[in-house]
């Protein structure tokens, strides 16, 4: 089902929404906390009646938000989607549970209610679950401060079980998904509160924000990360990577041409990985289930042998610690204001003259107080990847991105750190007068 027709399904089931909504009304926003042992990054809402907090882990590419519902799921105002609904077609499914009615409705009970998949990229995992409905509560903001408490009456989401919830961070149910797909966090709310489809994604080594709709994302000392963005295509996989062709996929890929090293072109693999082909294998994706970036084995012995050689000769190289194949001595290494003072790395990228550069921050993990190890990761290599390049968590911290799905775009700011800012300053601490 295409994407267009997906939306115009869900502005069918969110018909309760008030004309009066107007497009001034605070946004929603997520705070964000890096969970030290994980590495996921972990957001909390508010779900069913009465009201539960709920922590989720956030999911870039994932198509809906799931919750493990045999941890205690309990509410008066949970509601079924009913076989053949609108939400049921929202998710292009066809599957449908039968077995015992319940009165009132239960996550347990699933008489004519679609189902669906949910699945962990964290642990590998997948399995079945069902669609409902239930009452969601969110922080929202004027992009400088929080204002107030959104409610949503009937936001869907799939019902997951013990069995995916393995590998999450402790404490978190479920994940947020903010993936390109009409049932997604950022879909449903955008259709419910009638703002243009677009988010912004402000991630740290500590913490963070999700910013639902348009800027300002205004982070202390009074820097709007937003005021100097760079575009590139958000470009659509039609394959998912399960293989099946006419479901797009739901994570973001971007066009990469060539990666460089201290603006000297990667060479040593094929770089027609860099583009996806009709089978939907290749190109260069963005993930926050990914700690580090993962690149497909050519691609990642090509780029470490080109750091390695860009490296100052007074820079030794030292024993590698897992999961890293190129580590450092650091006593040799200078600092900046946007980190280590390494070689730059730049993804040159496709329909524009645009480079996203990789500096220190970005590129280097500490392991402890003297190593330095370049923060990429080889992909595994018992089966050839689907996606060779998959843009991880390190790589964006500090970088305000924003997915612009009106516009089928991306912005970037490059790191913040050079503006003396940090995605972990949003102002979570007071409201607005």
């Amino acid at each position: 089902m295409a994407s267009s027709t997906l939306v115009l399904v869900f502005i069918s089931v969110c018909s309760v929404v008030s004309s009066s909504v107007a497009t001034t009304s605070p946004r929603p926003i997520l705070q964000v906390t890096k969970d030290a042992t994980t590495l996921q990054y972990v957001t909390q809402i508010s779900q069913r009646t009465p009201f539960v907090p709920v922590k989720l882990t956030l999911d870039l590419g994932g198509p809906y938000m799931w919750v493990n519902c045999e941890r205690g799921y309990t509410s008066t105002t949970y509601t079924p989607a009913l076989c053949g609904s609108a939400p049921c077609r929202l998710l292009n499914t066809t599957s449908c549970t039968t077995g015992t009615t319940c009165n009132p409705p239960v996550p347990d009970c699933f008489n004519n209610t679609c189902g669906h998949g949910p699945e962990n990229p964290i642990a590998n995992t997948g399995t079945s679950g069902q669609l409902g409905a239930d009452v969601f509560k969110i922080q929202a903001s004027n992009g400088k401060n929080l204002v107030s408490v959104l409610t949503v009456p009937r936001l869907y989401f799939i019902c997951g079980s013990n069995f995916i919830n393995d590998g999450l961070a402790s404490g978190v149910t479920g994940m947020a998904g903010l993936g390109r797909t009409g049932a997604s966090l950022p879909a449903q709310l955008s259709t419910y509160y009638r703002f243009d489809p677009k988010f912004a994604l402000c991630l740290s080594r500590t913490s963070g924000a999700v910013f639902f709709g348009d800027g300002p994302y205004t982070l202390l000392p009074n820097v709007d990360a937003s005021s100097s963005l760079t575009y590139t295509p958000l470009i659509v996989n039609p394959v998912t990577e399960s293989g099946f062709s006419g479901d797009a996929s739901p994570k973001y890929f971007i066009g990469v041409k060539s990666i460089k090293v201290k603006e000297k072109r990667v060479s040593g693999f094929n770089q027609s990985l860099l583009t996806i082909d009709g089978e939907g294998r290749g190109g260069t994706s963005i993930s926050t289930a990914a700690p580090y970036t993962v690149l497909e084995t050519t691609i990642y012995k090509a780029l470490v042998a080109a750091f390695v050689k860009a490296m100052p000769k007074n820079v030794q190289k030292v024993a590698n610690v897992a999961p890293f194949g190129a580590c450092f001595n650091s006593n040799n290494i200078g600092s900046t204001r946007q980190g280590p003072a390494v070689p730059s790395i730049d993804l040159e990228l496709v329909q524009s003259k645009n480079v996203w550069r990789i500096n220190g921050a970005n590129s280097m993990v500490a392991v402890n107080n003297n190593v330095l190890c370049l923060g990429f990761v080889e992909a595994r290599t018992d089966f050839a990847p689907v996606i060779p390049v998959i843009i991880g968590g390190h790589q964006i911290e500090d970088n305000l991105l924003q997915f612009d799905l009106s516009k089928s775009r991306l912005g970037f700011s490059s790191s913040l750190l050079g503006r003396s800012t940090t995605c972990a300053n949003f102002n979570f601490t007071s409201t607005a007068a």
